[in-house]
């Protein structure tokens, strides 16, 4: 339902908005949690005045927390309620706060009747939809406004997602793009406006989906260290695997980005099969056993201190639902070059292909739906999940006809990028030229990759 609460006639201070070039040297940030924090420290390290607003100065406090010692000098600080006038001072407005749609709209609606003609507003959600933030609001905020989504911690993590409306101009998107790469050093990728945008919209249908297709393989007797062996350094993802990054992450975060895909997933993808989790990780959350948050009631794995102060490890049995020491990994005759697993004849090599190379053709499917090219869906998915190749360059190092010929072996459809490969003949997405690198794009085309940051 279209939100009434603003008049169609937009406030008299945005009425002519400014059409040149924007230019982002200060920040302010609402919502001081981590990422808030992350993103203002980021912003201070660089040079920049930064305002650090949150509901109570408490929260402030713990958010200052995160600001090296020597960049504390460019803060202010205050309360939402007592000191949102502030953000006019500010050139760049950046949401921060709870994952909660209604919440997020209220601020907006009392951002846009303070900030200050000219400046650019954002907001780092993980996965609403700009779409749904800014349906009804004044045209002038829908101008000025994007998503930049940064990944957790922000001090270490090169990703910065920029995405913007349907009317974000061109000058919005510049200023962002700009200060991501130059002043704060990240890796910008442009995403489109659809849920859970690049990275996340991948990453977490690796996870969640592995967790359903890795229960056949647990029956069979393969153990869960040998599931994050397969799905680690073997085809080029960090050592934590499946279960390891989940842990990380939190079965609670996991359920809750289930959730949202289950409302914004459009018809007919497939990750509609994997929004909700089995049974045994569904009791896991009931009872609180969420992953290295939840300490000694761990999560897949867990660490154990002794009154000796030694420690010890476990493994949460998802088969028996029982805490057991951990076993090492069956790799017994497994191929340890990148991504040969995928085509070995063993369980561990039906597993690569069922969950790594499913995740590589779901990916295939995707574009240009979430990206324009694929050069930003690789960049993505290694800035953001540390992998050591994006998903097209895996494809390339396995060979796209190899694929092809085991997707028609099985009687599946190839997805739309490997088909358009086919069409057009190539042998692999991305192709050395005279001038450089360049991708294949969704119309056939042959395009430059562009130069990253």
């Amino acid at each position: 339902m279209v939100d009434t609460f603003f008049s169609v006639i937009d406030p008299p201070h945005t009425m002519c908005r400014m059409s040149e070039q924007r230019t982002i040297t200060s920040v302010a940030v609402i919502g001081c949690g981590t990422m808030g924090a992350g993103i203002a420290a980021a912003s201070a390290a660089a040079g920049c005045r930064v305002l650090m607003l949150d509901l109570t100065p408490e929260a402030v406090e713990r958010g200052l927390s995160l600001v090296e010692p020597d960049d504390r000098h460019l803060i202010d600080t205050g309360t939402i309620d007592a000191d949102l006038a502030k953000i006019a001072e500010y050139d760049w407005v950046c949401e921060a706060i709870v994952e909660d749609l209604d919440v997020k709209r209220d601020l907006f609606r009392r951002v846009e009747t303070v900030r200050r003609t000219g400046s650019v507003v954002s907001s780092n959600t993980s996965g609403i939809p700009l779409r749904s933030i800014t349906e009804g609001m004044p045209q002038s905020l829908r101008a000025d406004i994007a998503i930049t989504h940064f990944f957790n911690p922000v001090k270490v993590m090169k990703l910065f997602e920029l995405v913007p409306g349907a009317e974000t101009t061109d000058a919005v998107v510049d200023a962002f793009a700009s200060f991501g790469a130059n002043e704060l050093s990240k890796g910008v990728v442009h995403a489109k406006d659809t849920v859970n945008f690049i990275g996340n919209r991948i990453g977490c249908y690796f996870m969640l989906a592995g967790l359903h297709r890795a229960k056949p393989y647990l029956a069979d007797g393969m153990s869960q260290e040998t599931i994050d062996a397969v799905l680690g350094p073997l085809v080029g993802l960090p050592p934590t695997g499946l279960y390891g990054l989940i842990d990380l992450i939190g079965l609670d975060v996991m359920d809750l980005v289930g959730k949202n895909l289950a409302v914004n997933l459009p018809d007919g993808d497939a990750g509609h099969a994997f929004t909700s989790f089995p049974d045994a990780e569904q009791r896991m959350l009931e009872r609180g056993q969420l992953g290295r948050k939840a300490r000694d009631k761990g999560g897949f794995g867990r660490v154990l201190k002794s009154d000796d102060g030694s420690k010890s490890k476990e493994t949460f049995d998802l088969v028996k639902e029982l805490w057991r020491a951990p076993s090492a990994p069956d790799l017994d005759g497994v191929p340890t070059e990148l991504g040969d697993v995928v085509f070995h004849d063993s369980p561990q090599g039906r597993l690569a292909w069922d969950l790594f190379a499913d995740t590589l053709l779901y990916a295939a499917s995707l574009v240009p739906e979430i990206a324009d090219d694929i050069a930003n869906v690789d960049n993505a998915i290694r800035w953001g999940f540390n992998w050591k190749k994006g998903p097209f360059e895996m494809l390339d190092h396995l060979g796209p006809a190899r694929v092809r010929e085991r997707l028609e072996a099985e009687g599946r459809v190839a997805p739309s990028m490997l088909a358009v490969l086919a069409r057009e003949g190539g042998e692999t997405f991305y192709r050395e030229t005279a001038d450089g690198r360049a991708m294949l794009m969704p119309d056939g085309s042959v395009q430059p990759v562009p130069a990253t940051h």
